[in-house]
């Protein structure tokens, strides 16, 4: 255990410089190709919400217009680190917008990984917070980042839902080891202890899973198992991102690894 947290740390020293910005940019991937997905298929998905929704041409095509804008823009302000807090409320109203109209909602599994796209973007308000002058400046709290260590916290446990849509419940020995490490895996990335190890281990864990079970590009483009894998592939890739935004930055405040320092 000792030498796997001297090799995290040595790798740590090696990227902090540039972890951040691959954090930035893995996890904006899921808006900024759901983006450029609804530039390409913008009458395919202005027919589907249309017979969906019955909303009628025009409501259907300000939809696929708000996501089209709303995703792009918001990730042109994110790398270009501009306005980056209003940009994650646009983009968390993205989220929202496509739960509701996609009927994600009733579906658990789509539901707790949106929620966990949720949680990376609030890690990413609290980065965000750091860097300039904080929108929540007026908001009385007991500590002065107060409220950025409870975003952490909030994303920190949104992101680890992602886990939980992985979990295999079958008798196999496989699985039932892949559910004991990866479980403990996100909870001591909840509960902020051993942090980054934890965090670090999991984008790994999480990686090969991504480029094994979502390989879009083994699928014919006109195949719709080719949308279905490329879209889950982006979207875990945004987890990614969060995680790694958890390896750059900490836990945060409110954790066991920041508690420990008082003992």
């Amino acid at each position: 255990m000792g030498s796997i947290s001297m090799l995290a740390a040595a790798f740590l020293r090696v990227t902090k410089q540039y972890l951040p910005h691959l954090a930035r940019l893995c996890l904006i991937s899921t808006f900024l190709e759901d983006g450029i997905r609804m530039w390409f298929q913008w009458n395919e998905q202005r027919d589907y919400i249309e017979a969906t929704w019955s909303c009628g041409y025009f409501l259907a095509t300000c939809f696929v217009l708000l996501n089209l804008v709303g995703q792009l823009g918001g990730c042109v302000l994110i790398l270009s680190r501009n306005f980056v807090q209003y940009a994650c409320f646009g983009l968390f109203g993205i989220i929202a917008l496509q739960t509701v109209a996609y009927s994600i909602l009733w579906d658990l599994k789509f539901l707790m990984r949106n929620l966990a796209l949720g949680g990376g973007l609030l890690l990413l308000l609290a980065e965000s917070r750091s860097e300039g002058k904080s929108m929540f400046a007026g908001v009385p709290s007991m500590g002065e980042s107060s409220p950025k260590q409870y975003m952490q916290l909030g994303g920190r446990v949104l992101l680890v839902l992602m886990f939980m849509t992985l979990l295999h419940f079958d008798a196999s020995f496989f699985s039932i080891l892949q559910n004991m490490v990866g479980t403990a895996l996100i909870i001591l990335v909840a509960i902020g202890f051993k942090t980054k190890l934890a965090a670090l281990t999991l984008v790994v864990w999480l990686l090969a899973i991504n480029v094994y079970f979502n390989a879009f590009w083994t699928i014919p483009a006109y195949k719709p198992m080719h949308d279905f894998l490329k879209y889950d592939f982006f979207q875990t890739t945004s987890v990614i991102g969060g995680l790694l935004l958890v390896v750059a930055l900490g836990p945060g405040g409110v954790s066991m690894d920041e508690k420990k320092k008082e003992w």
